[in-house]
């Protein structure tokens, strides 16, 4: 997958998350989890296109450290809307399993780009 088709992916990612969010009941709970959830599952893509802009290798690797987290969050916050009951697990199955290839493509990126680093 090259760049421009990861970064559509993300952003796709982000709009199904924006989408999810504005369909959560207005219960507090909902609304908490709901904005963490907006937060992180829309920035993985902010950060993976600030990642295309650094300037170095260590630089690159470091925001990719940031994608990586923000997309492990993403599923965290996932996790928690089904384990409360607010969402059924199933509804957000597609969107778990999106992240979690996300995130395994930026954990082998990661890794890949790490073993040829000088230390």
């Amino acid at each position: 997958m090259n760049e421009q088709e990861f970064k559509e992916r993300t952003r796709k990612l982000a709009l199904r998350v924006i989408r999810l969010v504005e369909s959560l009941p207005k219960t507090p709970s909902a609304q908490v989890v709901g904005r963490q959830l907006l937060r992180s599952g829309t920035s993985i893509g902010a950060n993976y296109r600030a990642a295309c802009r650094a300037r170095s290798k260590a630089d690159f690797i470091s925001k990719m450290g940031v994608v990586e987290e923000e997309a492990d969050e993403t599923i965290y916050w996932t996790e928690l809307l089904a384990e409360a009951g607010i969402i059924e697990r199933e509804r957000l199955s597609s969107l778990t399993k999106e992240t979690e290839e996300i995130l395994s493509m930026v954990v082998a990126s990661s890794k890949t780009l790490k073993k040829g680093r000088p230390r």
